[in-house]
């Protein structure tokens, strides 16, 4: 849901001449609000998506801006624009993924029980390491950089050897009833069973492991390495297709640009949950306002007993959708009512003011993408 060349939203209303997102924004372009308008040079400057994850999406980070620029002049095959790629994701049901550099002391632990591990990264680095953990963070990113870059460079070979090993011996610890949870079994069979043989799989050790409850969100600044592994979820990005991958994957991968460009900060896990912050004036909003322009993300719980819902006014474009609940959507701008049920998408333009009537008394769940220039 968005403008971006590569995924026009199409238009479903036949009354409407343009087709498309995109081109109705190109001919009305006061739709966005004169602040985006201007900083985003008449575009809509973020994407919505929803994505059901069954099997793993790829071990990736996304550019800063000026990576991104030069990535797009270098390869555009693979690099299709020069925005950067801030992005969040909301989950909808359980949601399970990895997210940002463990803490030194769980990857250190991981190297001394997974030994096929310790061999892909080798005993220089992994001494480089062990003896960086009292030192400067600098001393931490660079340790951290040279573990990582050793794993992730590894011969295809050695890695699918070792690989075989681990998953034969969690295997038969499996079978045997024993909970190999420690070195996160289940995880690393399930990904070897849809990847056989990536380096991705190894990637789990390295990297926190997050599942986020229903309305839990995570977000992922320029250069945090990144994987979605299961479940539902509601993500917004800035209007950008910019995405370094290193592995879990059939695509173009690009380790050396990926293991150059990454934020080598260890956190702990509960660092990387993004809570969102309870409206003032509505009881029912809950905002999601990451630290860039591009974006925000707000969520609306209306319990059934409301009939009738005011959507917040804003002064910029946002993309409305329907989750949960069946509704009548009426606005001084359209021609008629417009009935709205879980999985519809409607695009409201700056300053309008759009009002939903409950049609069943079922709890509404309603998420919106916009873009809140004045509070940045």
């Amino acid at each position: 849901m968005g403008a971006h060349p590569r995924g026009d939203a199409k238009i479903l209303d036949n009354r409407i001449s343009q087709k498309t997102l995109g081109q109705w924004i190109a001919e009305n372009p006061d739709c966005l609000g004169s602040k985006v308008k201007d900083a985003f040079n008449g575009k809509l400057p973020f994407l919505f998506k929803v994505i059901s994850v069954e099997t793993a999406l790829s071990i990736q980070a996304h550019p800063n801006k000026e990576l991104a620029e030069k990535l797009h002049l270098q390869a555009p095959e693979h690099y299709p624009d020069a925005n950067h790629k801030p992005e969040m994701a909301i989950a909808l049901t359980s949601f399970q993924g990895l997210c940002g550099f463990r803490p030194v002391a769980e990857i250190l632990t991981f190297l001394k029980k997974v030994p096929e591990f310790q061999l892909l990264i080798g005993d220089d680095a992994a001494t480089q390491l062990k003896q960086s953990v009292s030192s400067d963070p600098q001393t931490v990113a660079e340790a951290l950089r040279s573990c990582f870059s050793h794993l992730m460079k590894s011969e295809k070979t050695t890695v699918v050897v070792q690989l075989n090993l681990l998953v034969k011996r969690i295997s038969q610890q499996v079978s045997a009833g024993n909970n190999m949870d420690d070195i996160c079994g289940q995880l690393l069979l399930r990904l070897h069973q849809q990847y056989p043989g990536d380096i991705g799989c190894f990637a789990i050790y390295f990297l926190n492991l997050l599942t986020l409850k229903p309305g839990e969100a995570m977000f992922l600044e320029a250069n945090v390495p990144h994987a979605y592994l299961e479940g539902d979820c509601v993500e917004c990005m800035a209007c950008s297709d910019n995405t370094v991958r290193a592995g879990l994957t059939p695509k173009f991968i690009d380790v050396p640009t990926l293991c150059d460009m990454l934020s080598y900060t260890p956190s702990p896990s509960k660092d990387r949950l993004f809570p969102p912050s309870q409206s003032q004036e509505d009881p029912y909003l809950f905002i999601y306002d990451p630290p860039v322009p591009d974006f925000t993300v707000m969520k609306m719980e209306v319990p059934g007993s409301v009939i009738e819902y005011k959507i917040l006014v804003l002064d910029s474009a946002s993309i409305l959708l329907v989750l949960k609940g069946t509704v009548t959507a009426s606005s001084p701008t359209a021609q008629a009512p417009i009935r709205l049920q879980r999985g519809s998408v409607l695009f409201i333009g700056a300053n309008e003011s759009v009002t939903l009537k409950l049609t069943t008394p079922e709890d509404l769940l309603l998420f919106r993408a916009c873009c809140l220039l004045e509070q940045q």
